[in-house]
């Protein structure tokens, strides 16, 4: 058999966390008996022994995501082999946190160390955030963490003497340092007629020393896996829950 399929053969490597291609996300389990945190739904293969756990969240998460709608649904992936990790074909970065905190939109996870830790946090600005809304979460510690995109982001170094601007619909993420507060370009009273039929009136600015990850869409987050098959189908039902398999015709 011939074909031009089988350039997109699997990419053998030794390292732990390695793309196959810019939408999937290889992980070797079994090094360093370290299990991987993954968003729910979103193994698409894998080899060897490898088990599937709920993660239970903890009281306090239950809580922090009741009360602010920022939540990780994800499974635990253990034991020995390599699973494949993608989720609407958004584009896949793998970063790599040494004592470090990244503020993240929850929807914009795709997994994470179990090593990590993670909390939800408040943006803090004088105004409403419409796009990346009120709340965040803040990943941190030592471990590597693979985000999404849709599509090539953009990635913008802030620095004391460099203040950043970004359309807070289209960042996904930032250094946990920086300083983020919402900043219209005018402060006078006819701000609102000037560019209201712009669409940018309003943007997040960013300050102190870190970076900023903004991707090249608005309003366009990865579609939730839950929400685009529901409860069956985030059992492993397919995509219409159990219509169009043996169990539900």
């Amino acid at each position: 058999m011939q074909s031009s399929l089988f350039g997109y053969t699997e990419i053998q490597s030794q390292d732990r966390w390695s793309l196959q291609n810019h939408q999937m996300l290889r992980v070797l389990l079994g090094q360093q008996n370290r299990e991987v945190l993954a968003r729910k739904g979103t193994m698409v293969a894998f080899t060897g022994g490898v088990d599937f756990d709920g993660h239970l969240q903890a009281a306090g998460e239950r809580h922090a995501a009741h009360q602010t709608g920022e939540q990780l649904n994800l499974m635990r992936c253990s034991g020995n082999g390599t699973v494949f990790l993608a989720n609407m074909a958004q584009a896949i970065h793998v970063l790599d946190l040494n004592n470090e905190g990244l503020t993240v939109d929850g929807q914009y996870v795709l997994a994470l160390d179990s090593t990590l830790s993670w909390n939800v946090v408040r943006i803090e600005s004088e105004h409403g955030i419409a796009g990346a809304g009120g709340y965040n979460l803040e990943v941190g510690g030592t471990g590597k963490v693979a985000v999404m995109t849709s599509g090539k982001p953009l990635v913008m170094q802030v620095t004391p003497q460099q203040e950043c601007f970004a359309d807070a619909d289209a960042v996904i993420a930032w250094s946990a340092g920086l300083v983020t507060r919402m900043e219209a370009q005018t402060t006078s009273q006819r701000v609102w007629s000037r560019r209201g039929g712009t669409g940018e009136g309003w943007n997040l600015s960013f300050q102190g020393q870190g970076y900023v990850i903004v991707q090249p869409s608005e309003l366009l987050p990865p579609t939730s896996f839950t929400d685009a098959g529901g409860y069956l189908a985030n059992r492993g039902l397919g995509q219409q829950g159990m219509r169009g398999n043996t169990w539900g015709s």
